[in-house]
């Protein structure tokens, strides 16, 4: 039976086959009713989108698979996913251009950056929400010294890939940022950056 990546040792955990298989063969009905919509025609066209339209790049960034002895690679199924996802941000940033028009893309998504700016540039240690003093969180100055990168690329235009946005990590640490809170965030920056692109 071929196989769509590498998978790794018997003994070694790797990502479920059949989860990541079903996930792409999802991901690619959903990219060809998008296309077919965006082509064409009427409402037959709106329909074939429904069933997959869960599917964007924002859900592609938050995909998991369950672990499994020799199961795929989870270094070429991740590196997979962000193409994938550049793909489906692509299309979005294309849509968006051609229905609003390239002035009022770039302006919602201006609004969206300063929205993200005002959380950004709040006093270190007040940026979001802490984590109870029993609970786990984010380290606060290791997530306050990345949000000073987020307000320079921001501010300044300081270089900033993508990828290290969407790869942060952090050591969690009792009384800490709320974590979902500052994912929430990243994966906004995230967006507002793909949909920004050339």
């Amino acid at each position: 039976m071929s196989q769509t990546f590498p998978l790794s040792r018997r003994s070694e955990l790797g990502y479920s086959v059949d989860e990541v298989e079903k996930f792409l063969a999802d991901a690619r009905l959903a990219y060809e009713a998008q296309a077919s919509a965006g082509a064409g025609a009427g409402a037959g066209a709106g329909a074939a989108v429904t069933s997959s339209a869960a599917i964007d790049s924002r859900s592609i960034r938050s995909t998991s698979f369950d672990l499994q002895k020799g199961g795929y690679s989870t270094l070429h199924v991740d590196a997979a996913l962000e193409r994938l996802e550049e793909a489906f941000a692509a299309r979005e940033r294309a849509t968006g251009k051609r229905d609003l028009g390239d002035a009022e893309w770039y302006d919602l998504n201006r609004d969206r950056a300063r929205e993200i700016l005002a959380r950004l540039e709040r006093e270190p240690g007040h940026r979001f929400r802490r984590a109870g003093a029993l609970s786990g969180g984010y380290d606060r100055r290791q997530v306050d010294a990345f949000c000073d990168r987020l307000v320079a690329y921001f501010r300044n235009g300081a270089p900033l890939p993508v990828e290290t946005v969407r790869g942060a990590l952090f050591t969690p640490k009792l009384g800490g940022y709320n974590e979902t809170q500052v994912d929430l965030v990243l994966d906004a920056v995230v967006d507002v950056m793909v949909a920004v692109r050339p």
